[in-house]
């Protein structure tokens, strides 16, 4: 595709923890590797007072403790800060934009903006950028989550950003779609042939999606206690793993292409009744317990108070087309469960015939396994004849095909996701972005489940802290002969 580079970055939420975290280090690291475009000038913004030596020492301390030592680079790290400036903006008061527009200056070669703030604010943030001139044909805007905390709100604030920038300028934020590993299903589906012939209900018996966290609340207490688990990982990272595994070839790698086939698979989702969401969904709120060794509290404890939110959700899914017909998609996230893992684990169905079974040989499914963190590898579990004379029958194991993408692309630098976003963004490139629909499509399923849990007045089940989730999340699984990949 043809790339359309612009001349500056506005980027709100400065010194917000996600820009100390990972949005200045991704920019940092693109400087470095000389892959932003020469003389992009990075104006930075937030609530906070300070000026721009103010702010680049702040810059200067948050790329000390969060960049790898081996990257810290002095003249690189000047020669960053040096494309930093800043201007205090509250997006609530309109005489704060005047002032952000004329530290912004000439924009005719192009203006890319990235806002990272409550969604009580998109509004404001974009009538003040429009009352100002910050919405012109050549600029361009990121949006990062949460979009609303449901349908009607997400259509509002879409709403009130169509009102200054149209789809084609409009790159919504899910950072997972900047991993490695989750764009390498994309290569691992449409780059080989094998596959293809049994991606699908023929080959195919059963699919799993596991966030997994060992953290509890941290510092997102009040967005946490409005959202749960179902609105902050399910409605965005896991819908969007799912729709990678499930949707239809594209026929370009391109922004529409691409997102025209997930948009069709959030629309063959199978909506959820009450009775659905009852027999198909399991919701959990972890207790106290012992995560690597250590005591932790409840989420009520850490809160400081009772609560309904949960904190663990499983729920078995279909996706009603002919290539899916009659699989389940488990998908399943919580905090302060077992281990830290993101993974998809995708089983095969079995051979229709053992001629192992007389001497003793078991066979398992073959499942394929794409671990997204914490380690990054695309394992594939095929059965293999143990070595032996096989006098007392044939012995039969599980063995790995590994492809570890630490080993194989050892010599390659593993970027953080928004290195990739935040230069895409730059660059015009809408891949990766969630378009409406696609955000619209996620939106009205979580509603139907939402409204499920409300009608047959399903609370939070206690799990402890360190563990898998409540009982009833391996039930889920286990009715259908299934067990979760928890090894």
């Amino acid at each position: 595709m043809q790339r359309d580079p612009v001349s500056k970055l506005l980027l709100f939420g400065a010194t917000g923890d996600l820009a100390q975290r990972m949005l200045l280090p991704s920019l940092y690291g693109l400087h470095c590797d000389k892959l932003l475009p020469d003389g992009l000038a990075i104006v930075c913004s937030a609530r906070s007072e300070l000026d721009d030596a103010g702010f680049r020492d702040f810059a200067a301390k948050a790329l000390d403790k969060y960049i790898p030592e081996d990257r810290r680079q002095a003249d690189a790290i000047g020669g960053f800060l040096e494309r930093l400036t800043y201007q205090s903006t509250d997006l609530s008061d309109p005489s704060c934009f005047p002032k952000l527009a004329e530290k912004v200056g000439d924009i005719s070669r192009g203006l890319a903006i990235y806002l990272s703030t409550a969604p009580s604010l998109f509004e404001p943030a974009i009538q003040g950028l429009k009352s100002v001139g910050l919405t012109a044909e050549q600029v361009r805007i990121g949006l990062e989550k949460p979009l609303g905390y449901d349908l009607e709100s997400s259509r509002a604030i879409n709403d009130a950003v169509f009102a200054a920038f149209p789809e084609p300028r409009t790159y919504r934020i899910d950072h997972y779609l900047g991993k490695e590993t989750v764009q390498n299903i994309l290569a691992l589906r449409f780059g080989n042939t094998f596959f293809e012939p049994i991606w699908n209900a023929r080959g195919i018996d059963n699919v799993q999606i596991t966030i997994a966290e060992t953290v509890g609340l941290e510092d997102r207490a009040g967005y946490y206690e409005s959202a749960g688990a179902l609105r902050d990982m399910v409605q965005n990272h896991i819908l969007q793993l799912l729709a990678l595994i499930a949707m239809e070839p594209p026929a370009r790698f391109d922004g529409t292409a691409v997102r025209d086939e997930k948009s069709k698979l959030f629309h063959s989702l199978r909506p959820m009744t009450a009775d659905d969401v009852q027999q198909n969904t399991v919701v959990g709120q972890y207790a106290s317990g012992a995560i690597g060794g250590e005591l932790v509290k409840s989420y009520a404890d850490e809160l400081g108070k009772p609560s309904e939110t949960e904190t663990f959700v499983a729920i078995k899914a279909h996706v009603d087309n002919w290539r899916w017909q009659g699989v389940p998609f488990y998908l399943r996230t919580g905090k302060r469960m077992a281990v830290r893992r993101s993974e998809i684990a995708i089983q095969f169905k079995p051979v229709p015939h053992s001629m192992f079974a007389s001497r003793g040989g078991r066979l398992q499914p073959n499942t394929l396994v794409i671990r997204l963190q914490p380690e990054e590898y695309v394992q594939l579990l095929v059965m293999a004849k143990e070595p032996g004379l096989d006098r007392e029958g044939i012995r039969l194991r599980e063995v790995p095909l590994n492809l570890s993408l630490d080993a194989e692309f050892a010599g390659t630098r593993r970027r953080i996701a928004y290195e990739r976003l935040l230069l895409d963004l730059i660059e015009g490139d809408q891949t990766l972005f969630v378009r409406r629909d696609e955000v619209e499509g996620q939106w009205r399923w979580i509603d139907g489940i939402r409204a499920g849990w409300a009608a047959n007045g399903m609370k939070p089940k206690s799990y402890p802290a360190g563990t898998w989730g409540p009982a009833s999340a391996t039930a889920l699984t286990e009715r259908d002969g299934v067990t979760w990949q928890d090894d």
